[in-house]
């Protein structure tokens, strides 16, 4: 059995024919053709997007009530199913966990989390928040767990 990815979350029920609203977790959620609710796995029929909420309707569920009780579950796909990045794009889940260093060699910690504020992704090291653009973000090495990132004057007031 291979691996699975997260890729977002069931958040409700959507009407009472068997769609779903799924928050997605990444950006690639359009483009997939099946996911996983808990073990089970469902072909997606069509989906459409209100806001940041992925409306999907599943083949074979036409009623409420045979994906109901599946509310609040983590949503996944098969790991060798993610599409290929250009270079110098990485996925959320390769990067967090991975040490941040300053460019003078300073630790401050561990990648916690990866989100985005419309204008560019925000790296989140501890209390720490880092805009991940090129002035800030000097270098990631996933092979050797590393990010290495300038700190701008003004960026720490610690």
């Amino acid at each position: 059995m291979s691996s699975r990815v997260e890729v977002g979350k069931y958040i409700n029920t959507f009407g009472i024919k068997g769609e779903i609203k799924i928050y997605p977790y990444v950006e690639y959620f359009e483009d997939l053709e099946y996911f996983y609710i808990g073990e089970k796995k469902y072909n997606i029929e069509k989906m459409r997007f209100k806001k940041n909420i992925a409306i999907v309707k599943l083949k074979d569920i036409n009623d409420i009530n045979l994906i109901e009780m599946y509310k609040g579950l983590i949503v996944t796909i098969d790991s060798e199913d993610i599409p290929e990045l250009p270079d110098g794009e990485y996925y959320r889940e390769d990067l967090i966990g991975l040490d941040v260093y300053t460019d003078e060699g300073e630790l401050l910690g561990k990648l916690d989390d990866v989100f985005n504020t419309g204008a560019n992704d925000i790296y989140q090291v501890g209390k720490i928040l880092l805009p991940a653009t090129d002035e800030v973000v000097k270098q990631i090495d996933i092979e050797n767990n590393k990010i290495v990132v300038h700190i701008i004057k003004g960026l720490l007031d610690i």
